[in-house]
């Protein structure tokens, strides 16, 4: 047996990565969970050394070695296998003492620089990796260069120019970032809604803004790409239904085949940012085109696996088990 370890980073409430690690350790596959924004320095060691190119480099294919430790259980980090970065806790900041803010830049940098530095290692996806993927300004220059079908889109903070994007065609706004958001103190989501020119004021100028051409869709897709494979769910939502995810109670879904160049065109863009895996949603209309909205770098899937029937918690495993995958 294979005793090579996989490394998994994520809160500490995640049945998404619980599905995986399951996975995992039926097939006897060691495992070490930990979520490095909380858990480090408090109950995480680590111990990371290089003594130059010449003495590591031809045997393990890179220059750090050493040894985590959680709790009891510590891994060689030169014989990591995969590292999952799935939904680790942000790194803690914006304390008013300078030596807290000090130790918790130190913490990201070291801990991180050297997970994000493993020999060897496959990433799903690389931290820095994820985090570059995550601007849709660049998502959607990504998705046109490898020749996804994309919806005119504007990005300002005039508010004449959104007047006269939103004055042209149906239109809808889109937040570029889905950070945390709360309505009378409790949380909220800012889903996608149409807004006309009659809607803007001059409020949009205090910052930027992502106004898209709203596509006439009969439904939706999520593809979920793991390395070379690719397991797409179409969303039908009530009518109406602008954003499917403020509407989960009322979904259906039903496996689809993903065309052969639109297949293509996702290992491009991923491959683009060096990521292997994304979750990418498209609105499909009535001629059957597919339009790219965004791609999730580290987007959410467990729940299409029983809506849909998408093996994708197996496809995942084999991915950090041996980087292929028996699923197609």
């Amino acid at each position: 047996m294979d005793g090579r370890p996989v490394l998994v980073c994520t809160e500490y409430e995640d049945p998404t990565a619980d599905l995986v690690i399951a996975e995992l350790n039926r097939r006897g596959v060691p495992v070490l969970r930990f979520d490095p924004g909380r858990d480090f320095p408090s109950s995480v060691v680590l111990t990371a050394c290089t003594e130059g190119r010449d003495a590591l480099w031809s045997e393990s294919g890179g220059a750090w070695r050493g040894r985590l430790t959680a709790g009891a259980r510590a891994v060689d980090l030169s014989a990591v296998r995969a590292l999952y970065h799935r939904r680790p806790s942000p790194w803690p900041g914006g304390s008013d003492e300078q030596e807290v803010r000090f130790a918790a830049q130190e913490n990201r940098r070291g801990l991180g620089g050297v997970l994000g530095a493993l020999p060897g290692c496959l990433y799903l996806s690389h931290p820095q990796a994820i985090a570059r993927a995550e601007y849709k300004p660049a998502q959607l220059d990504a998705a046109t260069r490898v020749g996804l079908t994309v919806p005119a889109s504007l990005i300002t903070n005039d508010p004449v120019e959104a007047k006269q994007f939103c004055a042209q065609q149906p239109t809808i706004y889109k937040p570029l970032h889905a950070g945390a958001y709360e309505i009378e103190g409790e949380p909220a989501g800012i889903w996608a809604a149409p807004v006309g020119a009659g809607d803007l004021d001059g409020t949009v100028s205090q910052c930027a803004h992502l106004f898209q051409v709203q596509v006439p869709k009969v439904a939706d897709v999520r593809a979920v790409v793991v390395g070379e494979h690719v397991f797409c769910a179409r969303i039908t939502a009530p009518p109406g239904v602008v954003d499917w995810r403020a509407e989960y109670q009322s979904l259906t879904y039903e496996p689809v085949d993903c065309p052969d160049g639109i297949r293509d065109a996702q290992q491009r863009f991923l491959a683009g940012f060096g990521l292997n895996f994304g979750a990418f949603d498209y609105a499909v209309t009535e001629d059957g085109t597919w339009w790219f909205l965004e791609c999730n770098p580290n987007g959410q899937w467990a729940w299409l696996e029983d809506a849909a029937g998408l093996p994708i918690t197996h496809a995942i495993a084999d991915l950090l088990e041996n980087g292929v995958s028996r699923h197609e």
